[in-house]
């Protein structure tokens, strides 16, 4: 069962809205009047989906959702009376998983929370696939220089430069781009 966290400024909204999660087998752990400190509440109560009904997102709302998204970050789901192209693309880009314009039919929450979830999973997962390349090439960076540091200082081949910093990573138990790192430290220091 999902824990879902309610956001809404009206409370006969957000009463409405927690009868229909209730009914479609959510279990709603918070009701919170407003986003201020949004950030701190999600990362308080763990919510597993935050679901904010809004009339139309505001800067402040868009802001809490990007340190949400950014610090602590899970699916969110807006619904709201505004359809603007801009307020949804702004709302996408602070980390909104599903954006519903005009009300929130009970018997469509379950597949529009399914929908939200799902394309939070996949954008974390493209997310992690990112981060992962984007250190690979970092530490690709490190080993290139790192090469070039013993090839100049030891006149060595690039192949005996990379078999040295092999054979150190190996014999100290370290991964490639660490050792690289310290001979690149190392090579600061005494130059």
């Amino acid at each position: 069962m999902l824990k879902v966290m309610i956001v809404d400024e009206a409370v006969e909204r957000a009463e409405v809205l927690q009868q229909a999660l209730t009914r479609a087998g959510y279990e709603v752990i918070a009701y919170v009047p407003s986003t201020f400190d949004l950030h701190r509440q999600v990362s308080a109560l763990k919510p597993d989906i935050v679901i904010i009904d809004t009339d139309s997102p505001d800067r402040d709302t868009l802001e809490n959702l990007c340190v949400v998204t950014r610090d602590d970050p899970r699916p969110v789901v807006m619904f709201t009376h505004d359809g603007d192209s801009e307020k949804i693309r702004a709302a996408t880009q602070a980390g909104v998983s599903a954006y519903v314009v005009d009300g929130m039919p009970g018997e469509r929450i379950g597949p529009i929370i399914d929908a939200a979830v799902a394309r939070f999973e996949q954008f974390q997962a493209l997310k992690r696939e990112l981060d992962d390349i984007e250190e690979k090439l970092a530490d690709r960076k490190v080993i290139e220089k790192a090469k070039g540091i013993l090839m100049k200082s030891r006149n060595l081949s690039e192949e005996e430069a990379f078999s040295a910093l092999r054979k150190q990573a190996m014999e100290s138990n370290s991964r490639l781009a660490d050792v690289s790192r310290q001979l690149i430290a190392v090579a600061g220091l005494i130059s």
